[in-house]
């Protein structure tokens, strides 16, 4: 492996063993470390061997990318997953949680859940004696964070004083894109409609937590957000589970598609992100999402590299 300073080679170190339930569970030298680290992994032949261990997925809710790249990402570590799907095994016949966390943590090395609920993602944290990873709850998804601040990272160079916009609904990835780009310094604007803003709690934990200046602002006007932005980031305007509320929400987003107009008042130099999977013509338009500002599927990737640095910090692989 390349040569990591000893300051992030430190901070990656104390993250052994913990759990990442949230972007603020990290610090801002340890979030830094884990981008560099990741970066070194996408770049270089370089590997690390954590010995065959044995990474569990508990995904209660569908999913593509944060699978896949969780399931190669331990394959490229030496390690092995473990599919826990609720459907086919007791976690969906009632059994306890308690019970079920406890019993995991004999068999596994580590946990990666996907819920509905992030209170469910904190009891198995509390039960566990193993690392306990978020893969996306209602409330955060923070290893989507880390992948879209390398992406901008790989674009620009460096972080602090970018600016980043996101369009949208005021949802998990925007709590978390709040969140982990107030720790690396990054400008964060969330545009919403009214009634859609991120929680006011995960608003002022950012701004608490916001380093070199970072500001985080909020509007209800999409031009305003994406206003000179480095990035413009979307996702989609009805999450998993809030289908009955589609066409409601489709009438309330109407003017916050992410297209060329929009993206017109961002920087000239501006890149476009979403975490996918997207609704073209909806929440982004075909000619935005597949033109030369698109980093989409360099992020999509990025999950692959900053999952293998998060697995190897919190299993001592380093």
């Amino acid at each position: 492996m390349a040569e990591i300073s000893h300051g992030f080679a430190a901070a990656l170190s104390s993250l052994k063993g913990g759990d990442f339930l949230s972007s603020s569970d990290l610090t801002s030298k340890q979030s830094v470390a884990l981008l560099e680290l990741a970066n070194q992994l996408k770049k270089g032949p370089e590997r690390i061997d954590l010995g065959n261990r044995v990474l569990g997925l508990i995904f209660t809710k569908a999913s593509t990318r944060t699978r896949v790249s969780f399931q190669v990402a331990m394959a490229r570590l030496g390690g092995q997953t473990i599919d826990l799907n609720p459907k086919v095994s007791q976690l969906g016949r009632g059994e306890p949680l308690e019970d079920t966390a406890r019993v995991l943590s004999r068999f596994c090395d580590a946990l990666a859940i996907r819920t509905y609920k992030h209170s469910e993602l904190e009891s198995y944290a509390k039960w566990s004696s193993i690392p306990v990873i978020n893969a996306l709850t209602d409330l955060e998804h923070p290893c989507q964070a880390l992948a879209d601040f390398l992406t901008i990272k790989e674009a620009f160079g460096s972080l602090q004083g970018q600016t980043l916009a996101f369009v949208g609904d005021g949802n998990n990835v925007a709590h978390s894109l709040m969140i982990c780009g107030a720790l690396l310094g990054v400008n964060v604007r969330i545009g919403t409609p009214k009634g859609f803003e991120p929680l006011s709690a995960i608003v002022a934990k950012s701004r608490d937590l916001a380093l070199a200046g970072a500001k985080i602002e909020l509007t209800n006007d999409p031009f305003e957000a994406v206003c000179d932005a480095n990035a413009v980031y979307t996702d989609v305007w009805a999450s998993m589970g809030q289908e009955q509320e589609q066409s409601l929400r489709k009438d309330a987003f109407k003017s916050f598609c992410l297209d060329k107009k929009l993206l017109s008042v961002a920087s000239p130099e501006a890149i476009v992100l979403h975490c996918l999977p997207a609704h073209r013509g909806e929440e982004i338009s075909e000619e935005v999402l597949e033109s030369k500002s698109s980093r989409i599927f360099d992020q999509s990737e990025n999950r692959l590299h900053v999952q293998q640095a998060l697995l190897a910090a919190l299993l001592g692989g380093l």
